[in-house]
């Protein structure tokens, strides 16, 4: 069968160089053409888990308290900031902003309404409002105000009173929040039972329609980015201005992503001219690897624009490491040329490239395979951008062994022979040195690889499934700088929510016997029970003292956790309005009154946002200091879950926990479970893939060895310098695992074509492998067997017939003489 496939290979690729040739330029050109459509995306969606339960939960907050995608402009003034001048910057700031399309309102300190500037109870202080903006305010009493506010305070104005945020809320689209609902309501039930080919063809109409959407949207924010930063430059010379949010955050990441493409691509390029040109020093063994690179990177692009299969911050990697990898099988490819035109300086051009596929073609192919299945360990993740980046890198691989076996064979069968050249005299004594090292200092060489075995499982156990979202930006960007200030000055940047549910017999409690009034919640569905023969509204008797004392009692405990910045519920609203009346506190009979006369306007910004009648549940929001160098995200969560349940006696379906910080710990712990348990699978995999290529299982062990400790080593050092284990890290195991693997199965490989023509002389053989000298050495008069393990004669390959001489005992059958 091998044979017969050579033969096919030799006359179809090698007999027609130019045909095959065409063809590859008719398939690059194809390709090249939807290049154009390699597209990016740096959106929520692609750093969550497709199927999370909590981003649901965190979708239908969004959308029963009113929530919706914003961005913040920080404002930190030269000088006083609540000086007349400063006022009025920032409310023509304001102005400005709001003209900028696709911006539905602006908040702003100057907006927001002061309610102890003026005596008198909070509806007093409704008919008769003051803002910032108003004459006869008394700015040391606004300040005193903003800066203490339990709703305002590290909200929209640090404590220390000299930074302010405008709060700049986006329009919505109603399509698009419509297809996410049904797009996420199809994909639950696509894990949980399965579609019906009805409803699978829904769900591909939708997706296609949802990233048409999206897409759009991308490009609108874009713009509405650009212009907004337009406008903020009018004014840097009055403070220092940054912009902030995830829409923000997205739109920049695209930039970051394209500039470390072009970055990154050209400093592998770069890389691998000088070493290319400073191992092989001919211009052909520098050109044709880079050929084939650059055909494998570009035809990927385009594929990938063909298939409409966008490219994320992680999966933006596959290109530099398809260029490596493509260049190392391509080097492979040099090398083994080069040394049979050494070792037969009379053969003909065809022969030599012939017999260079041919050597090089399973050893290659099973290096590409066992390359897969290392990044095919990301599949198992559950998080699309890293899913993507698994199935990228697999094609991706594909298509670098093809190349490699139809590009550079058919270019180098067009060019005349170089002349013999030796082999590099530094490389000799370097790889000499390694070879005589292992022969004489086995022992020690497995010595030290246990102890590294174990320093790196020592390391593994000190992993953290942790990072600070801060921390993947350079701390010159706007991003970092944004956070960071928003972090230390405004209450934190990741948001937390707890919901409290209540059950509905809670609110028979002391239930009027009257009915009327606003209906709550922010909705405008009926929400009337019936109470025996008497209608009521729920809204007006939904506010209990039980309930007000267990919001107020959360918050508090909320509020007292050092990682947990500024919290605001309905417990914020209550004491504002407390703090108007002395501190005294409201009953249940007030806070129902206060409620229902409380004017819509106030309702919209105090209520709504914390309280929904119609579901029975409140709502405490707050927001984590990221930056916090000592944060452990999931242990603060199972923190909150344990105390809500023993310090407030809430049973698991009385609370909620939900938000950013709830999704992106999701993603972590998912990438834990997912990735470094699937490890052992991979090496399983790999394994069995060298049992093939080598059918023994004592050469697969072998081979799987140094890919087992180069995977514990480089993760161990990275438990051990603190490095965490997050969306871009997890990515090292498999990219370790697929590299590793590939130097293995060539010096295995090798090793076993080489030990017949060297008599079976180990060490002999292991010197040549090793420096892979220009004709096979003699072999020792009496060579020696000292630095080998003992069982090391054991684990030899079959020898040769004709060639074995019996010098060295082994456990394969021989019948020669």
């Amino acid at each position: 069968m091998r044979t017969y496939l050579a033969k096919l290979y030799d006359d179809l690729i090698l007999g027609r160089p130019l045909s095959v040739l065409f063809v590859l330029l008719c398939v690059f050109g194809f390709f090249a053409y939807y290049a154009n459509d390699f597209r990016l995306d740096a959106s929520a969606d692609s750093l969550l888990l497709e199927n999370d339960k909590a981003l649901r939960q965190a979708r239908q907050v969004d959308e029963r308290y009113g929530s919706g995608d914003f961005l913040f402009v920080t404002f930190q003034p030269r000088g006083d900031l609540f000086t007349e001048k400063n006022i009025h910057i920032i409310a023509r700031l304001r102005d400005d902003l709001k003209q900028v399309n696709h911006i539905a309102a602006v908040t702003s300190i100057v907006d927001v309404p002061l309610l102890t500037v003026v005596k008198g109870s909070l509806l007093d202080l409704a008919k008769n409002t003051r803002t910032l903006l108003d004459k006869d305010v008394d700015m040391d009493k606004a300040r005193r105000e903003l800066t203490q506010s339990p709703l305002y305070s590290r909200l929209i104005i640090s404590r220390d009173g000299t930074v302010t945020a405008l709060k700049l809320d986006l329009e919505k689209n109603p399509e698009y929040t419509e297809l996410q609902e049904r797009r996420s309501k199809l994909i639950t039930k696509k894990y949980a039972s399965g579609l019906s080919e009805q409803e699978a063809a829904q769900l591909a109409r939708i997706d296609r329609r949802y990233e048409s959407l999206k897409e759009t949207i991308t490009a609108q924010n874009h713009r509405m980015i650009g212009d907004i930063r337009q406008v903020m430059s009018h004014y840097e010379q009055y403070g220092s201005l940054h912009l902030g949010g995830v829409p923000m955050i997205a739109n920049d990441m695209i930039r970051f992503i394209k500039n470390d493409l072009v970055n990154f691509g050209l400093g592998v390029f770069v890389f691998m001219v000088v070493m290319l040109s400073i191992i092989f020093r001919r211009l052909r063994w520098v050109v044709l690897p880079l050929l084939s690179c650059a055909f494998s990177g570009l035809l990927m692009v385009g594929l990938l624009g063909f298939v409409g299969w966008d490219v994320t911050v992680i999966s933006s990697n596959f290109i530099s490491l398809m260029l490596i990898l493509t260049m190392s099988l391509n080097i492979h490819l040099v090398v083994r040329y080069r040394q049979l035109r050494r070792d037969y300086p009379d053969q003909e051009q065809h022969w030599l490239v012939s017999e260079t596929m041919r050597k090089m073609v399973w050893p290659s192919l099973y290096t590409a395979l066992t390359t897969m299945i290392g990044f095919c360990s990301l599949v198992f993740s559950n998080i699309k951008p890293v899913i993507d980046f698994g199935w990228m890198m697999t094609i991706g691989l594909g298509v670098a062994f093809l190349t490699s076996f139809l590009l550079f064979p058919c270019v180098l069968m067009l060019l005349r022979r170089p002349p013999p050249v030796a082999a590099s005299k530094e490389q000799a004594r370097f790889t000499a040195a390694l070879a005589a090292l292992t022969e004489h200092r086995g022992g020690l060489v497995l010595l030290i690889s246990i102890i590294v075995a174990g320093i790196g499982l020592y390391g593994m156990a000190q992993l953290r499934v942790e990072n600070s979202f801060i921390n993947y930006f350079s701390k010159d960007t706007e991003i970092y700088q944004g956070l960071k200030l928003i972090d230390q000055k405004l209450g934190g940047t990741t948001t937390l929510d707890v919901l409290l549910n209540f059950n509905s017999s809670d609110l028979d409690k002391g239930a009027p016997a009257a009915a009327g009034g606003s209906s709550g919640g922010g909705d405008d569905e009926d929400f009337n029970a019936v109470f025996g023969n008497v209608k009521v509204n729920k809204a007006d008797y939904w506010f209990t003292q039980e309930k007000v004392d267990l919001i107020k009692h959360v918050h508090d405990y909320l509020n007292s956790i050092p990682a947990i910045g500024k919290v605001l519920s309905l417990a914020s609203t209550v004491r504002v309005a407390e703090q108007l009346v002395q501190g005294q506190e409201f009953n249940a009979f007030e806070l129902n009154i206060l409620y229902k006369q409380l004017p819509e306007a106030l309702k919209q910004k105090l209520i709504y946002p914390y309280v929904n009648v119609k579901h029975d549940q409140a709502r405490i929001s707050m927001r984590i200091k990221d930056s916090m160098p000592d944060l452990h995200r999931n242990a603060l969560l199972q923190q909150i879950r344990h105390d809500l349940q023993t310090k407030f006696h809430l049973s698991p379906d009385q609370f909620e926990l939900t938000g950013l910080l709830v999704l992106y710990n999701n993603m972590l712990q998912s990438l834990f479970h997912s990735q470094i348990l699937t490890l052992g699978i991979v090496m399983l995999g790999i394994a069995l893939m060298l049992m093939l290529l080598f059918r023994s299982w004592k050469l697969a062990l072998i081979g799987i060895v140094p890919n087992i400790l180069a995977a514990v080593a480089i993760l161990g050092l990275m438990g051990l310098t603190g490095i965490p284990l997050d969306m871009m890290t997890i990515t090292i195991a498999a990219i370790t695992i697929g590299i590793a693997v590939d130097d293995g199965i060539h010096y295995i490989h090798r090793f076993g074509e080489e030990l017949p023509r060297h008599h079976h002389d180990y060490a002999a053989t292991l010197h040549y492998c090793h420096a892979m000298s220009a004709a096979p050495p003699s072999i020792p008069p009496s060579p020696s067997w000292s630095g080998f393990p003992s069982w090391c004669c054991r684990i030899s390959f079959p020898p040769s017939t004709s060639a074995c001489s019996r010098r060295w005992p082994c456990c394969w059958p021989c019948s020669a003489p």
